[in-house]
């Protein structure tokens, strides 16, 4: 795969993963597609790091088999991880 089709794969991914999270995190989230593509993305990367802590595959797990439900489970928990951080961070904006 080339740079530009990992680059559409993972905005795919984020933007899958964001929306999941999303839908699971309590409350109104203030941030539009773009910001949650762009959480979901980090927060995939957040979470395989968690993954790596715990003794799995780490990021290389995502980048190997991003469909898995040990990946998807892990990039969720990362995705609401970053996204409680941001709402922390944008509190009192808007």
């Amino acid at each position: 795969m080339g740079l530009i089709g990992l680059i559409i794969s993972w905005i795919i991914i984020g933007a899958i993963i964001g929306l999941l999270a999303r839908a699971i995190m309590p409350g109104k989230q203030a941030m539009g597609l773009g910001m949650t593509i762009v959480l979901g993305v980090v927060g995939a990367i957040v979470g395989g790091l968690m993954g790596g802590l715990l003794g799995g595959d780490g990021v290389s797990g995502i980048m190997n088999n991003p469909w898995s439900l040990w990946t998807i489970l892990l990039a969720v928990l990362g995705a609401l991880l970053v996204m409680f951080v941001y709402g922390l961070a944008t509190k009192g904006r808007a």
